[in-house]
């Protein structure tokens, strides 16, 4: 179970850092954790990001953080909106910093310091308005996929 690799700390310092992203935006941030990842990693984050319906943002400015957990896989994906707006290789540059934490065993600091990036871009391009709604749930999508 996915889950289990994240204390009740642990995931309301995720949440914590969603909310405090949004709260600069009207992007919308989620963040999915599974334990495997069959196939290419940013086609299995484009499934969970339609499951998760992430598409039906009205300015298509969400971003989707993926973590297969033992497989040791993520991506980041962006929906259409953002991804018009940002610099090439913005991803990327997150995913790097990301990755520096998590090569030490710092999982949820890494996946906070990605929202907090993105939070920030997002803030860029989509500054939070004060009639701006909460389109999407800001809890973390946990899915048990063993083997």
């Amino acid at each position: 179970m996915p889950r289990q690799h994240f204390s009740e700390a642990q995931e309301q310092a995720i949440i914590t850092a969603i909310e405090a992203a949004e709260q600069m935006t009207s992007g919308e941030i989620r963040v999915h954790i599974e334990d495997h990842c069959d196939y290419e990693v940013l086609d299995r984050a484009a499934d969970v990001f339609a499951l998760l319906k992430m598409h039906t943002t009205e300015l298509r400015n969400g971003v989707l953080f993926y973590v297969a957990m033992e497989d040791h896989k993520f991506a980041i994906l962006g929906d259409a909106g953002i991804n018009s707006k940002v610099p090439y290789g913005f991803w990327d540059e997150v995913k790097e910093e990301m990755k520096r934490h998590f090569k030490v065993g710092h999982l949820t600091e890494g996946i906070c310091v990605g929202i907090e990036m993105a939070g920030t871009k997002l803030k860029e391009h989509f500054p939070y308005a004060s009639n701006d709604v909460n389109e999407l749930d800001d809890s973390i999508s946990f899915h048990s996929n063993k083997k």
